[in-house]
């Protein structure tokens, strides 16, 4: 194997996390990566569990003058978010990343790296092999599925965990304290619709070049998202057949591109140009809305067409509100990240987050009423908990006192709109006291997504330090 990210700092979590961005891992394709983390354990003669979910909990006794510690779990989740540059020949089941560095960055060539949450696995895996840390019982805990909806997690086991200090390790920003997260849940919705035969020239509409990102943490930057465009632009046109639709791949991330086959008799071309000029925004300066003649023989019908366009434009996305509490938090959100015409029906995926159950709810019920109004059948999934901020954390105290230590200043504490897995953790163990630290990630969820090198180092002797210190 051809080490890329061979001489980087800390040497051992870097060789781990590039064995680990050599094994496909996918949500939904987690066995393979399971297998790695069950076998590294076995190795090394550490007491290893594995579930039916993939999930996988490495037990590492204490070491010496740590006996009689609490123990404490490191935990992280297995899966990433596949997502590619249009048009890039590459295959997320069967192939590695292809990595490369630049400057204090690693990343991937056109496709995400799975830093989210590669990183954490590789910095647990090396405290695990390391015999010379000073460290009480860790209990490593790699969940599955987190991506698609945390359901790894929701399916553990947890009480062969006996620990009650829990150090998360999927955030995003170092120096920064994760202690609250929202909850959240997938809606899909489903239209059967009616197709026939027409003699119509037709047109491909591709939206392009956004910039995308977390539908959590970026949904308050005004990034824009294809799918909402494409149907901005469908609506903006008269009497429209539609062939073939579609947009995005992940419901959890703003989509970057949209697609659809039509047929109008207005000058789609001119119009397109048009609407590049005016929507274009300053989060988004590289919106492209490109035409090209194609042929297609079958559409769905006017009425069909009118449904799938009007859902489309009926569907709330972005901030839907903010918290009366934290300034500047999101408190709740929806993002429109799926569309798909398939056969005779249209469907559509969706990601709602809120910090406030009831709210979640009441989002999801709107839904449900506007896919009603449009003859969807309307199903949740991936329904998961919000992490409640704890007013009294010795372990975040802790925490706190070993960063000011090593860095001279104090750490962000702050809540985020983005799921975590600590909802669901603390939902199942009772009195956990959890904290969610990482190194710098930039673009999660996108091509573009790049891992800080100085930053991980120096995360990397930041928990090691925090472990030193819970006797």
């Amino acid at each position: 194997m051809n080490r890329v990210l061979s001489g980087l700092k800390p040497g051992r979590v870097f060789e781990i996390f590039e064995d680990i961005c050599a094994i496909p891992h996918g949500s939904g394709n987690t066995e393979a990566i399971s297998n790695y983390c069950v076998e590294f354990a076995v190795k090394r003669g550490l007491d290893v569990y594995r579930d039916d979910f993939n999930n996988v909990i490495i037990k590492k006794p204490a070491s010496g003058g740590y006996e009689n510690s609490a123990p404490v779990v490191l935990q992280g989740h297995l899966d990433m978010v596949c997502e590619k540059e249009p048009g890039f020949d590459f295959d997320f089941k069967k192939d590695g990343l292809c990595l490369k560095t630049e400057g204090d960055f690693v990343s991937a060539h056109n496709t995400t790296l799975g830093g989210d949450d590669g990183i954490a696995i590789a910095i647990i895996l090396s405290i695990l092999d390391d015999d010379s840390l000073s460290c009480p019982p860790v209990e490593a805990v790699f969940t599955t599925d987190e991506e698609t909806g945390m359901y790894g997690a929701a399916g553990l086991d947890v009480s062969i965990i006996t620990a009650k200090r829990f150090i998360n390790i999927d955030s995003e920003n170092e120096g920064v304290f994760t202690v609250g997260c929202a909850g959240g849940a997938r809606v899909d919705m489903s239209v059967p619709l009616k197709t026939e035969v027409l003699p119509k020239s037709a047109y491909r509409i591709k939206i392009s070049g956004l910039s995308g990102g977390h539908s959590g943490t970026e949904i308050n930057k005004g990034r824009l998202n294809a799918n909402k465009l494409l149907g901005k632009f469908l609506a903006e046109l008269e009497k429209v057949f539609i062939g073939e639709i579609y947009g995005g791949s992940k419901d959890n991330a703003i989509p970057v591109f949209a697609t659809c086959v039509m047929a109008s008799d207005e000058d789609v071309i001119v119009r397109a140009a048009e609407f590049e000029k005016q929507n274009r925004v300053s989060a988004d300066d590289g919106l492209r809305v490109t035409v090209e003649r194609c042929r297609c023989d079958r559409f769905f019908d006017l009425e069909s067409s009118n449904k799938i366009i009007g859902l489309i434009n009926a569907l709330p996305f972005g901030v839907i509100a903010l918290s009366r509490d934290i300034k500047g938090l999101v408190e709740t959100s929806l993002n429109v990240g799926i569309i798909k015409s398939c056969n005779d029906n249209f469907s559509v995926s969706l990601s709602v987050r809120s910090s406030k159950s009831a709210e979640k709810e009441a989002i999801i019920n709107n839904l449900k009423i506007i896919g009603g109004d449009f003859g969807a059948r309307v199903t949740v999934r991936g329904d998961y908990p919000a992490w409640e901020y704890r007013q009294t954390s010795p372990l975040r105290e802790t925490m706190t006192s070993v960063y000011k230590r090593m860095y001279g200043k104090e750490p962000c504490i702050e809540v985020i709109h983005a799921g975590l897995e600590c909802g669901l953790f603390s939902q199942k163990i009772d009195d956990i006291d959890a904290v969610s630290v990482g190194p710098d990630l930039f673009d999660v969820h996108t091509p573009r997504e790049r891992l800080s090198i100085s930053s991980v180092k120096r995360t990397y002797k930041f928990i090691c330090g925090v472990l030193e210190e819970l006797k």
